[in-house]
């Protein structure tokens, strides 16, 4: 099966994001891919408001991505947010969700580990989901995560075991000392952990466009990967936008986890 990684830097305005993903996609579609996977907070970039474009998965910017799946023939995922619960009080949230929509394929998956690290409070704005989403495209099954995600292992093996072949990470990674060598890092650690491949999806770093930081919102730092079940790095952007193309072989994952069983070696403790 044939994948793309879509790597945009959005921005506040949400219709021009989503034009960015009708263009992708449109790319992507010509370039022979049967998904394209684009980064979290593609409706609208961190470092702004969320309450008031937060709508349901069924509502006109996720109806418009779906009807570009369905005009193009492809699978979408792309980072969006949904309504949250209704506080008791304090103020309202957002949910951090992928949709993925395309020809027989429906689901979303709401990000379950909130990024309250590296002087940012996710969770002041954003309700955590409840647990691990897969679904199936191509004759394969996929497995999702959020950015933050990335740094818990527990999620990607309980895709593996719900039989993901490939873990998708959608991100806005924050930027930092370092923070691009983590996410280099944690991206090939989880698909050696799973004998999955990883198919890492993040925001453009904006400072490659000469856009400013918002303080301390993660606005993304680049290098999108495809990830082998063996731990090797397939395909890789730099910080720029970008189209990454990939070929994904079930019998790759089979031949890892035959010489490498860690599923099947895993204990509970």
């Amino acid at each position: 099966m044939k994948i793309a990684l879509a790597q945009i830097i959005t921005g506040r305005d949400v219709a021009g994001n989503l034009s960015a993903v009708e263009e992708y996609a449109r790319h992507a579609k010509d370039g022979g891919a049967e998904m394209v996977i684009f980064p979290e907070a593609t409706m609208r970039a961190f470092g702004n408001s969320l309450l008031d474009i937060a709508e349901p998965v069924d509502g006109p910017w996720a109806s418009r991505v779906r009807s570009i799946a369905r005009e193009l023939g492809i699978v979408i995922v792309a980072g969006m947010f949904t309504p949250g619960s209704a506080p008791s009080e304090g103020q309202a949230k957002v949910r951090n969700t992928l949709l993925v929509t395309g020809p027989g394929v429906e689901a979303s998956y709401d990000k379950v580990h909130l990024f309250d690290a590296f002087g940012f409070l996710e969770s002041d704005t954003v309700d955590a989901g409840t647990g691990p989403v897969t679904f199936d495209a191509g004759g394969l099954t996929f497995g999702l995560a959020t950015c933050y995600d990335i740094r818990f292992p527990a999620l990607f093996t309980a895709n593996a075991e719900r039989g993901a072949v490939a873990n998708i990470v959608c991100a806005s990674w924050g930027s930092g000392p370092g923070k691009v060598e983590q996410w280099q890092l944690l991206a090939r650690a989880r698909a050696v952990d799973t004998t999955t491949y990883v198919l890492a999806c993040g925001q453009g770093d904006p400072a490659t466009q000469g856009i400013e930081p918002r303080g301390a919102a993660p606005t993304g730092v680049g290098h999108s990967a495809v990830v082998s079940p063996f731990g090797a790095v397939l395909e890789e952007l730099d910080g720029a936008p970008g189209l990454l193309f990939a070929d994904l072989d079930p019998a790759l994952v089979k031949e890892a986890r035959t010489k490498l069983p860690v599923l099947a070696n895993r204990r509970e403790f």
